[in-house]
């Protein structure tokens, strides 16, 4: 989803949007490649922002302002922004058109997105991209995206309520998938997973767009709940323990395993419904796979640092689990990490530096 208000585009920063907290990136061109010129992570108070919905834009603005002041490396110095939208609340669908010019196909879009989108046209904002184009069929597949705009609005309000100048605004796997996917291309189908603080993302990618997208209330927050309560102890205390022991190993790995086994079990199971889901719709409805089924996992997100989740993961769905790099198209070589911010840290920052991206 791309609400483009100037045709110049100055550099500008990732902001990461969401319920729990604001995350910031700022990259900047080096002589080899791009390097991270600043970020930072803003806590943000429970319902102030709930399922994507923001309740408080004062409180919010207060928030952001703080946040763009209390960054890590060079100081802040551009208004320029390129934030994100809440993925709970987007329409993403893959539609068939005749084959035809690429402004035939705009105009053609919003006539035929009524038939997918829930709400009036009117009443959303719709982008849309073409992903496949089929000569001898004289078909085309154009992945249109959807936010009601009584969503969105808040969004630009708050953003210029803090004195920022929004560029563009993007659905949270757009962003995620340019800063996982090298170049921007996978000639297989691949699963990304942004497990975050409060819910799961799951994207779907395969040639040079996002092919479909879901989300579910399993989260790395949850996981530390269901440790605190099970353990008797607050939730530091169990965050803590999450973080060193994660699911096997030692002693400690073990008990953790014992206690989240529902949970992971369950986030495995909808995992599959996915796949299943979209395995059985693409090849009914488009067929754009060529035949080639889905080739790897790939984690990101704070709750990809867990340690064993990739190697549960993978037993349970019988594909390769790896972690994602969110600096695959950014540092020239796959180093390990940035200075002032680790691989590990850099995981939960994977949709603002997709965001940064688009900003320079």
């Amino acid at each position: 989803m791309l609400l483009d208000f100037l045709t110049l585009k100055p550099k500008a920063f990732g902001l990461d949007i969401s319920d729990l907290s604001l995350k910031l990136i700022k990259l900047e061109k080096k002589q080899r490649g791009l390097g991270l010129a600043c970020f930072g992570e803003t806590k943000v108070k429970s319902g102030i922002i709930e399922k994507g919905e923001i309740n408080d834009e004062k409180a919010l603005v207060k928030i952001i302002k703080e946040s763009l002041t209390q960054v890590k490396g060079e100081k802040l110095k551009t208004k320029y922004v390129i934030a994100s939208l809440p993925e709970e609340k987007a329409f993403l669908q893959v539609i068939k058109l005749p084959l035809m010019e690429e402004e035939e196909a705009k105009k053609a879009v919003y006539f035929e997105a009524e038939n997918y989108i829930p709400l009036p046209i009117k009443d959303v904002y719709l982008d849309s991209q073409i992903i496949l184009k089929l000569h001898p069929q004289k078909q085309l597949y154009v992945l249109i995206a959807a936010l009601p705009k009584k969503i969105v609005d808040p969004y630009v309000s708050v953003l210029k309520g803090a004195g920022l100048k929004p560029l563009a605004l993007e659905i949270e796997s757009q962003a995620i998938s340019r800063a996982l996917i090298k170049d921007g291309v996978s000639p297989e189908p691949l699963l990304l997973i942004d497990l975050g603080e409060n819910r799961a993302s799951f994207i779907i990618f395969s040639g040079y767009s996002l092919r479909f997208t879901s989300t579910i209330p399993i989260s790395s927050q949850q996981f530390t709940d269901a440790i605190a309560k099970d353990l008797k102890i607050d939730l530091k205390q169990a965050e803590t323990l999450k973080i060193k022991h994660g699911i096997g190993g030692d002693k400690g790995g073990k008990q953790n395993f014992k206690i989240l086994n529902p949970y992971l079990n369950d986030l495995a199971d909808r995992i599959k419904e996915c796949l299943d889901y979209y395995q059985t719709y693409a090849s009914h409805e488009h067929h754009i796979l060529n035949g080639h089924k889905l080739s790897k996992v790939l984690l990101c997100g704070g709750g990809a640092n867990l340690k064993g989740l990739t190697n549960f993961l993978s037993l349970k769905l019988k594909l390769p689990v790896l972690i994602g790099n969110p600096w695959i198209n950014i540092l020239p070589k796959p180093l390990p990490e940035v200075s002032g911010l680790s691989y590990q840290e850099s995981l939960k920052y994977t949709t603002a530096l997709g965001l940064a991206l688009r900003g320079i």
